[in-house]
């Protein structure tokens, strides 16, 4: 289990990322997933590198990263071009 937050928040962006095509309509998933992903690796950087407030051995990077996975598609979706 030495890996187990890594796999929690992959699974957890994974799970942002649905909800949030979901909630959106026609978009796609893979946007939502691209969108996502890339917000969480942003709110993984903030706490690990910018802050240097957590490591990686403690579970405060995921809250931070899931943070970031839904700020981003918050953004995504309020500030996409509309067709």
């Amino acid at each position: 289990m030495q890996y187990a937050d890594i796999v929690i928040a992959a699974l957890g962006v994974l799970a942002v990322a649905w909800i949030a095509d979901l909630l959106s309509g026609k978009r796609g998933y893979f946007a939502a997933l691209l969108v996502a992903g890339v917000g969480a690796v942003c709110g993984w950087f903030l706490p690990i590198r910018v802050f240097a407030n957590t490591t990686m051995d403690s579970w405060q990077w995921v809250i931070w990263a899931l943070g970031g996975a839904v700020f981003s598609l918050v953004a995504y979706y309020l500030f996409r071009n509309k067709r």
